[in-house]
């Protein structure tokens, strides 16, 4: 079951192009205003912030041109759209802010250890530099709240970019007033020195922030190219699946970005039973849910019926217990008086007092009312995660151990005898164990089984570490069974 193809929101198209469009030319005008400035004053913290903004220019034409060519709708080669066009931008923007520090690294380390240049801390520069913030204040926030209400990445990245020139900006006007400052400390002073190298350590201290945001940018554009990244919403959606009416589980959820649209496939298991108006009702209800996440989401739902039988109802109980954040195992479910008695461990966080656990083990019983009919009868072992660890295999020298001890037990059993395929578990501090063994083949299975549970009870016994046992009693093999040695 599968949406109509995203489609373009004019008022959205012209609202992101506005955005972009005042990004240029807000950056040409700072661009030129701290060019002028540098080469004036002769300041390598402002020609930097220059090199910064000729940067900025470069990247909010290309975001401009990747916001109009992102909004072009699917086609048959393209069949997501042309929405990663604005990631490839925001890439492109990374490898321009790196070659901007390498430039601006270069020009300090040389200016504060082989060739000082005289700075000129005017007002002038001062006045560029207020001028810049203000401009940048203001363009940042108008481009995030665009970005945020048209889910554009390419004006979220610019946003993200401007918002540190605020800041690199702010370390420039440091360096010029630690210039001036300079001018009224005495020549003898151990200061001296270092206000003189003011501007070119804060323009150092400007490719940092530059580093910091190309980090960022680049790292978002390649999770979303590469379809990672996504796992947050994934979870949040599987968690709303979950909540639906009808839905007993969730298969698989898969996400993909490309722009500002969002793209999810995803495979539900609902009751059984349905009929197809019925599934498709699910459906329906299930990409509602998924567009309250993510906005004019493209959705696809495949439904499949839940499995009858004691299979389905386990998964059934595990689904309704992860709705509410519960690990469910050791599940038992008995027929009694005509009704289902539902037994089952669930696992809550530690730091939660008894009432608080409580109540939120009292919620997901309810649900398993609601779910599985009220004439079933459920009661729950309460305790903290990662009490009971998933059990492994054990061979070290304390199994080695219990084996002997456990095969001693065995054999002064009488009536039992050849004890085979032992395999022994260990969850925690605690063992399980599983094996084998025969009693004379005309026994009644009456007597083999009252054995059997003597036995188990007699291993736990006499073991405290071990406290699961399961024997598979079998029929011995009598040597007039026995094939003729030929």
């Amino acid at each position: 079951m599968i949406d109509a193809p995203h489609t373009t929101d004019v008022q959205a198209l012209k609202e992101t192009n506005r955005a972009a469009l005042s990004s240029v030319l807000a950056a040409l005008l700072l661009t030129g205003l701290k060019l002028a400035a540098g080469l004036y004053t002769g300041s390598l913290g402002i020609l930097s912030e220059a090199a910064h903004s000729g940067l900025d220019l470069v990247a909010a034409g290309v975001t401009l041109f990747a916001v109009r060519l992102s909004a072009v709708p699917p086609d048959a080669k393209h069949p997501y759209g042309h929405g990663k066009v604005e990631n490839l931008s925001a890439l492109a923007e990374t490898a321009l802010l790196l070659l901007t520090c390498v430039w601006i690294i270069y020009e300090a380390v040389d200016r504060l250890f082989f060739n000082p240049r005289e700075v000129d801390a005017s007002l002038w520069a001062v006045g560029v530099m207020v001028v810049s913030i203000v401009v940048d204040f203001s363009r940042s926030r108008m481009l995030l709240a665009v970005a945020k209400k048209h889910n554009s990445q390419a004006l979220e990245a610019d946003a993200l970019h401007f918002s540190t020139d605020i800041w690199s900006s702010l370390v420039v006007l440091a360096g010029l007033g630690a210039l001036a400052l300079a001018d009224l400390v005495a020549p003898t002073s151990v200061l001296k020195p270092w206000l003189l190298r003011a501007d070119s350590l804060a323009a150092l201290a400007v490719s940092g922030i530059v580093l910091w945001v190309s980090w960022r940018l680049g790292s978002q554009a390649i999770d979303v190219l590469l379809d990672a990244g996504v796992h947050e919403a994934s979870a949040q959606i599987e968690r709303a699946m979950l909540a639906l009416p009808g839905v007993t589980g969730v298969r698989r959820v898969r996400v993909r970005s490309s722009g500002p649209a969002s793209f999810v496939d995803m495979r539900l298991l609902v009751q059984p039973g349905l009929d197809a108006d019925e599934a498709h009702q699910v459906a329906r209800e299930a990409r509602k849910a998924v567009r309250a996440l993510l906005h004019d989401a493209d959705v696809m739902v495949e439904v499949k019926p839940q499995e009858e039988g004691t299979s389905g109802l386990l998964e059934r109980v595990r689904a309704v217990a992860a709705r509410f954040s519960l690990s469910a195992h050791d599940i038992q479910v008995r027929q009694l008086d005509g009704g289902l008695t539902l037994d089952l461990h669930a696992e809550v966080p530690g730091s939660l007092s008894l009432i608080d656990a409580h109540d939120r083990v009292t919620v997901m019983e309810a649900a398993l009312l609601r779910e599985l009919g009220p004439t079933l009868s459920v009661v729950t072992h309460i305790e903290p995660e990662g009490a009971h660890p998933a059990p492994m295999p054990e061979h070290g020298e304390a199994a080695q151990a219990l084996r002997q001890a456990i095969a001693d037990i065995v054999e002064e059993t009488a009536g039992v005898c050849d004890m085979h395929r032992l395999e022994l578990h260990r969850s925690g501090a605690r063992f399980g164990a599983s094996f084998h063994c025969r009693m004379h083949p005309e026994t009644p299975i009456t007597r083999a089984h009252d054995v059997t549970v003597a036995l188990e009870a007699s291993l736990r016994a006499r073991l405290p570490e071990l406290v699961r046992v399961t024997i598979h009693m079998e029929p011995e093999i009598l040597e007039a069974e026995l094939p003729p040695v030929v």
